[in-house]
């Protein structure tokens, strides 16, 4: 819904400030008070195109902001959210600021946005397989976008045959139905190079299984490459180690051996220096494990030349595959195991295809008997919407006028179902149907829309509608039925109006004035809402003109009395 529109710097209106209401809001004036731009206004909050040409004479930008409740728009959260927009106060804030140059800036709860983001979030086309919906539906001579769509046609026609949920079912197979297909074609264009490919793969797997690596090889090998080329070194001290531990003279444990045989010979004159050679004794049994573990791991080191030539040259081919597949043994295996898994796909992508072909057939199956039903249920609903929506615009004074809803089979499946659907209209019998899209009178369209809500119903998602020449070539009791349909609308959702019949303005539950008010070096716009006093002796210059009289004044709080009762 529509909270507020303020607008400051936008061709005639200098400052303007209006809150609209929940319901049906009247917007009436003069010929020629400015109408037609507030209603620009409004159409730049839905992602119009702006121009400096726009910009009030002196000054150097236009704003126009729009206040928007949202909390009962899930949908639109989510949108902003996936934005990365704020919206936790339910809250969606549309600032245009139009700059000379055309230079247009758009901002979205603070944020600064593209054009297209604001059509995305404030002015959708109702789409094809969702329930989105616009947060404004303008409805006049140039903005029945809607209403030119086939898309919305379908969908409206989906809501009233209560075919929206198999609609769903439908494009949710059709989906899985055409990604398969997608698959099939990857995977048989993939087949025409997949024996060049298999024969690669095979060359650079048996090239690397032949080598048998284990994992962290590289890294064991290069080791003993350095044991085996610095064997004498290792040996030589390993013979010194041992020598100055443990065989020459003076030897470590030679040193030992007297301290402890010393310590000994003491210990009968104080008992405690027996103790306290303990650890001396621990460390002549490390002495001799340690000497003991150096000539058994020196005894192990293979000097032999021959061994060192074999370990070199598998660190070789090695280092070879590493140019090729990775910096280590690791990232070998790795891609080993990489290729195994492509020749494994690439040996049964014909197994593959034949699976996924044998899927299609069976989707294909129940997509037709599925859009089959669906089509057979719109073509029974298009009949029953038709006559609702002819019935209505009897009343809406447009005799002669005829609403076709046309349901044709289409030749293959689309996302939607079998069926193609178009709104129609007819002036009389003798003129041949013609699409809405080449319907010129933006009254009629209205009331067409007009018819529609009422039968359809009000969408599940409230938002705010903006009908303009409604009332365009009807009076009196039509004129009524215009106003009271309206108001019907209006039920839950917002509805504003903008029009010149008194029978109309009367069922409002808000009433807006439109005025030119002359300034010292300007004409302005301004709006004012109409209170109980105000608002009958509006409708009373609707129903008389300038020239109001007792009678009309009379008349129009009668009017006002039966709408509003």
């Amino acid at each position: 819904m529509l909270l507020e529109l303020k607008v400051s710097n936008f061709a005639i209106i200098d400052n303007l400030h209006i809150t609209f209401k929940e319901g049906l809001n009247i917007l009436s004036g003069e010929t020629g008070a400015g109408k037609s731009v507030l209603l620009k206004s409004l159409s730049l909050l839905m992602g119009g195109k702006g121009s400096s040409d726009a910009i009030r004479t002196g000054a150097s930008q236009a704003t126009i902001e729009g206040s928007f409740d949202i909390s009962k728009r899930p949908d639109i959260q989510g949108h902003l959210k996936d934005m990365g927009i704020d919206a936790d106060e339910d809250t969606l804030i549309v600032r245009r600021v139009l700059s000379a140059g055309d230079k247009s800036k758009v901002y979205l709860n603070g944020s600064l946005s593209t054009l297209n983001s604001l059509r995305d979030v404030v002015a959708p086309l109702v789409e094809l397989a969702g329930h989105s919906a616009p947060l404004i539906e303008m409805t006049g001579q140039h903005e029945n976008r809607n209403l030119m769509s086939k898309a919305y046609h379908l969908d409206l026609l989906d809501q009233y045959a209560g075919t929206w949920d198999k609609r769903l079912l439908f494009t949710e197979k059709y989906n899985r139905y055409h990604a398969i297909f997608e698959e099939v074609t990857k995977l048989e264009n993939d087949a025409k190079q997949k024996a060049q490919r298999l024969d690669f793969l095979v060359y650079q797997r048996d090239e690397i299984a032949r080598l048998d690596l284990s994992q962290g090889e590289d890294l064991e090998l290069e080791v003993e490459v350095k044991k085996l080329k610095n064997s004498s070194r290792i040996g030589s001290f390993v013979d010194q180690a041992e020598m100055a531990l443990y065989t020459d003279d003076d030897s470590a444990i030679s040193r030992l051996n007297a301290i402890l045989k010393k310590g000994t010979e003491l210990a009968h004159v104080d008992p405690q220096i027996a103790n306290k050679l303990e650890n001396l004794e621990q460390a002549k049994a490390l002495i001799d494990e340690t000497v003991y573990e150096l000539r058994q791991y020196a005894s192990k080191i293979d000097a032999d030349p021959q061994r060192l030539e074999e370990v070199e040259q598998r660190l070789s081919d090695i280092r070879k595959l590493q140019k090729k597949y990775g910096s280590g043994v690791d990232d070998i295996l790795t891609a080993l195991l990489n290729m195994e898994i492509e020749i494994s796909n690439l040996q049964n992508s014909e197994t593959k295809i034949e699976a996924l072909k044998k899927e299609a057939a069976q989707l294909r199956k129940e997509l037709e008997a599925l859009g089959a039903d669906i089509h057979k249920r719109r073509q029974k609903g298009a009949d029953l919407l038709a006559d609702s929506v002819n019935a209505e615009l009897l009343e809406l004074n447009m005799k002669g006028v005829t609403f076709h809803v046309q349901v044709e089979k289409l030749a293959d499946l689309s996302s939607t179902g079998i069926s193609d659907v178009e709104f129609l209209s007819q002036t009389s019998a003798k003129d041949a149907k013609r699409p809405l899209a080449k319907f010129a009178s933006g009254g009629e369209l209205s009331r067409i829309l007009l018819s529609l809500k009422r039968v359809v119903g009000s969408h599940s998602q409230p938002r705010t509608y903006l009908f303009d020449e409604v009332d365009t070539g009807v009076s009196g009791e039509t004129a009524e039925k215009v106003g009271r349909k309206l108001k019907t609308i209006a039920s839950g959702q917002q509805v504003i109006c903008v029009t010149h019949l008194p029978q109309v303005a009367a069922f409002g539950h808000s009433h807006f004035f439109i005025q030119k008010a002359p300034q010292k070096d300007f004409v302005a716009m301004m709006v004012s809402e109409l209170k109980t006093k105000d608002r009958v002796q509006e409708i009373a210059r609707l129903i008389s003109g300038e020239k109001i009289s007792k009678t009309s004044l009379a008349h129009a709080q009668q009017l006002l009395t039966e709408a509003q009762g």
